[in-house]
């Protein structure tokens, strides 16, 4: 396929307002691809050369990009900068400076390998070699090309072309039909690999995608949990549980393959190089040649053994200093789950029995041991561990129905949480993700923004729907941070994976995710969250965000939908009693 045709595409991804249109345009597209280059358009389409877990980034700075643009233009790099400070995107100011070029004939395979080679460039004399490579790629390109080049490499591509959208396409274009879009979802579960999915599926059709397995080295999509008041509705929901402290540290995903060990995040992102001793750690301690389990990792005070706050665990996940930081806060990983074992899934067993084989593979040692766990079916003794948990410092408990299988993925009521701050009303927080900002007055008409509009997901739809506008909880340097990151994912209109009724100064595509806090959740006709037939809605009342951004999350692992409706009517609950 010619690149110019893809960008074309893309330019109607960008406009559209309407996530039915972006579906159909993504249909048609992969219509036209062969086995061949799908995965490479499925990755561009949603600014990536690889899955996130294979952890390989451009790290591609506007500065470099401007002396790359300035080359390819036969231009100053003071021309660039001059025209980029009256566009603010280095994207249509390439468009513009490339004016009148008719291009090379670049197909999308060249335009990928060229920019796979200048992510895997590294070593000494590397940015010299990105540099030169990059604006060799920019000459060639014609001006619409240059104009999503420059857009990708700086990581702003801004098309919002969602997992499920991607999936339902697919599903129609290659299989024949939307309704086997479960079947890819199944298999996307199980290997976090669009691009392979859309291989697969375009070789081999339904057949294939059916053989597609768990595999060492390919993310398993993390299970989530629901929520509940208290311990009665636990054992009125599922009865007989399992139950284990929720920690308040990293959820891991552990991989091993021999030697090789790979840790991924909640978000699926690959965090090895960050945890050095937990790489150790799994080689000494875990009996198997291969292996897939879970686990939390929380750091540790070595002298008395306590358990440290997220506050200081998160100061581990870093890129810099890691060796002396390994060494100033250890980790302990708490294993809880097993998925994988020397050839075998073991996400259809049930719990209890991935649970006894994990903690059989559990070799004794200081930094891996098995989570605690306790069952019953009794609710007073379920409070009782509870408030043990709570007493104890901890986030709350985890309740699992022992006959579960591991459900890649899904959100349901085989894992309940419990937290200390649930009291049956909205003392618990949401994550919501950011589609909007507001400009604001007062003091902070300096910082250009005054508040966001936060919505949650809705899985059914691969839409976001607004739950509130939120102006507390942020410092003044923090709201600074956040219009630089939001303006790079801004656009100049709705995006077509959000319904609002509101309207704020910028739309942002969904990229980042907040945690909030508020006293209530209310019927309003103002947003789309839950909407009934008279368009009245949910929403929060006195919202304000607790920390900064949760960059562990994805935008579609903010809480649903029909997260919201649920917390609404347990508080309707507790104020009818």
């Amino acid at each position: 396929m010619r690149f110019q045709d893809l960008v074309t595409v893309f330019e109607r991804l960008e406009a559209t307002t309407k996530r039915l249109e972006m579906f159909e345009i993504l249909a048609e597209l992969f219509r036209q691809t062969t086995p061949d280059e799908i995965a490479p358009i499925i990755y561009m389409s949603q600014g990536s050369l690889l899955p996130a877990f294979h952890g390989l980034e451009l790290g591609m700075s506007e500065k470099l990009l401007t002396r790359a643009l300035a080359q390819a233009a036969q231009r100053v790099p003071e021309d660039v900068l001059a025209h980029f400070k009256g566009t603010g995107d280095l994207g249509t100011t390439a468009e513009a400076l490339l004016a009148g070029r008719a291009g090379a004939g670049l197909t999308v395979a060249r335009v990928y390998d060229e920019l796979l080679r200048i992510a895997r460039t590294s070593g000494e004399g590397s940015v010299e070699k990105k540099l030169r490579n990059l604006a060799d790629l920019l000459s060639l390109a014609s001006p619409i090309e240059a104009k999503y080049i420059a857009r990708f490499v700086l990581g702003r591509l801004r098309l919002g072309v969602g997992d499920a959208t991607v999936l339902e396409a697919m599903a129609l274009a290659k299989l024949g039909s939307r309704e086997f879009k479960p079947d890819l979802e199944r298999a996307y579960n199980l290997c976090s690999d669009l691009g392979h999915i859309g291989e697969v599926a375009s070789k081999g059709g339904r057949e294939a995608i059916a053989k597609i397995a768990a595999q060492v080295g390919y993310p398993i999509r993390m299970a989530l949990s629901e929520r509940v008041p208290g311990p009665e509705e636990i054992i009125a929901k599922i009865g007989r549980c399992a139950v284990e402290p929720k920690l308040d540290g990293f959820r891991c995903q552990i991989h091993k393959d021999g030697e090789r060990i790979e840790i991924f995040s909640r978000n699926l992102e690959r965090t090895t190089p960050m945890f050095p001793d937990l790489v150790e750690a799994v080689k000494r301690q875990m009996r198997a040649r291969e292996i897939i389990f879970e686990g939390e990792a929380v750091a540790f005070d070595e002298g008395t053994g306590e358990l440290l706050p997220f506050q200081t665990t998160i100061q581990r996940k870093r890129k810099h200093g890691v060796e002396d930081y390994a060494k100033e806060f250890p980790l302990k990983l708490f294993g809880f789950d097993l998925l994988y074992v020397d050839g075998e899934d073991w996400t259809p067993r049930p719990y209890r029995e991935r649970r006894a084989e994990l903690v059989a593979r559990i070799a004794k040692d200081t930094v891996i041991e098995p989570a605690e766990m306790e069952e019953t079916d009794n609710a007073a003794r379920l409070r009782v561990i509870f408030e043990s948990a709570v007493t104890r410092g901890l986030e709350g408990i985890m309740a699992k129905r022992p006959d579960s299988p591991y459900t890649a993925g899904a959100r349901n009521f085989n894992w309940i949480k419990l937290k200390r701050s649930y009291k049956g009303e909205l003392s618990d927080t949401v994550d919501l993700c950011l589609v909007g900002y507001f400009r604001g007055g007062g003091k902070r008409a300096r910082f250009g923004i005054g508040a966001v509009l936060a919505a949650a997901y809705d899985p059914a739809s691969d839409s976001f729907k607004t739950v509130s506008r939120i102006g507390t909880g942020f410092s003044d340097e923090e709201w600074v941070q956040l219009r630089e990151r939001l303006d790079k994912v801004a656009i100049g209109h709705k995006p077509a994976r959000v319904d609002s009724k509101m309207e704020p100064d910028v739309w942002v595509q969904p990229t980042y995710v907040v945690t909030v806090a508020a006293d209530e959740i209310t019927r309003s006709p103002l947003h789309t969250c839950g909407a009934d037939a008279e368009g009245v809605g949910y929403a929060l009342r006195f919202p304000r965000v607790q920390g900064f951004l949760r960059t562990d999350k994805n935008p579609e692992d903010a809480n649903t939908v029909q997260d919201i409706i649920a917390l609404y009517e347990q508080q309707r609950r507790v104020k009818l009693e």
